[in-house]
């Protein structure tokens, strides 16, 4: 039988299907039903530093009520240890996971600036998670604030969250960046054991009834993996760390085309809500029927055939590539 099994982040997976953060991997409920249908690891939703700050912030606002009319009596009460309020049901999450499933369990940490919170990424590891993601998810809007400082304050991020844990660390993150190969070799110099590319961007909206700036979820679509294949292919084989690809993965075919790009895994959300858990097992049907009829024994013989260092014109994941797309469109479509 067609060997689907990989490697990603010193982890040894029974297949490139890894289920990401989003509503199905935080409902415990479907778990199970992810694991039975082939998903080789979930990823747990993210804990975000925002919350962290807005729930410990409403906890001290509660604990301090009346405090300026009736201090005398707080001293009545018995002193206790109070629990950080954000991070507590993000670990008992951890922890239910742990008990529940036999693949591995990846927590989902989301902040953007360095500080004393990276502790909840130890707090996370110790309760039980395989590796710990960092979701990289930040829109600058301050013309002040420079490219150059970004990146840095990135880096230094994850410089440390790896210093506080012992799991290995992935780093996700969007593709809005100047020489984004660059960033890359740093993350990984940085301590990264692994890339997830990449992160989307939720635009807001506006309601024309009422002038509201309102969210506007939109699931991904398969053009979308295009992004993630160009730099998987341009990545594959200059960087030692893993590479994950997520964003626009619907089917076997997107899977199997950032494989041969260079991915190790491919992770997917929107397919999951949109199909539920069991579609894990058509995309691994897919992908092992077209693996057996090419003679492909396993993902580690196809990964990175189709990368930019084995193909015979590199020049197709470069510049020239642009000539040729925007000279590809014919009357009734692509030619």
């Amino acid at each position: 039988m067609t060997d689907l099994t990989t490697n990603y982040l010193g982890l040894r997976l029974r297949s490139p299907l890894v289920a990401s953060a989003g509503p199905v991997t935080g409902n415990p409920a479907l778990w199970q039903r992810l694991e039975a249908a082939g998903a080789s690891a979930i990823v747990l939703p993210s804990l975000f530093e925002e919350q962290i700050e807005n729930e410990a912030w409403a906890m001290s606002f509660a604990s301090d009520l009346g405090a300026d009319q009736f201090g005398e009596a707080l001293s009545y009460l018995p002193a206790f240890n109070q629990p950080d309020v954000g991070p507590a049901r993000h670990l008992a999450l951890v922890e239910q996971a742990r008990e529940l499933l036999e693949i591995p369990v990846i927590a989902s940490l989301n902040g953007t600036t360095p500080g004393g919170w990276v502790r909840y990424a130890k707090h996370l590891a110790e309760a039980g998670a395989h590796a710990i993601e960092l979701n990289l998810y930040d829109i600058v809007t301050d013309p002040q604030v420079t490219a150059a400082d970004i990146e840095h304050r990135y880096v230094e991020l994850v410089e440390e969250v790896k210093a506080e844990i012992s799991v290995p660390l992935a780093v996700k993150v969007g593709p809005w960046f100047t020489a984004f190969g660059n960033l890359a070799h740093r993350f990984e110099e940085a301590g990264a054991d692994g890339l997830v590319l990449f992160n989307r961007l939720y635009q807001p909206d506006i309601d024309l009834d009422t002038l509201d700036v309102v969210p506007r979820l939109s699931l991904s679509t398969s053009a979308e993996i295009r992004l993630s294949l160009h730099w998987m292919a341009n990545l594959f084989g200059t960087v030692k760390c893993s590479l994950a690809a997520s964003s626009g993965v619907h089917d076997g075919a997107d899977a199997l085309k950032l494989l041969l790009a260079g991915a190790d895994v491919v992770m997917t959300t929107s397919a999951l809500l949109q199909h539920g858990p069991e579609h894990l097992e058509v995309m691994e049907r897919f992908m092992r029927q077209w693996m057996t009829e090419r003679d492909y024994d396993s993902v580690d013989e196809l990964r990175g055939s189709v990368s930019r260092g084995n193909v015979p014109d590199p020049q197709v994941y470069e510049r020239a590539n642009y000539y040729k797309v925007i000279h590809s469109w014919a009357p009734g479509g692509h030619r």
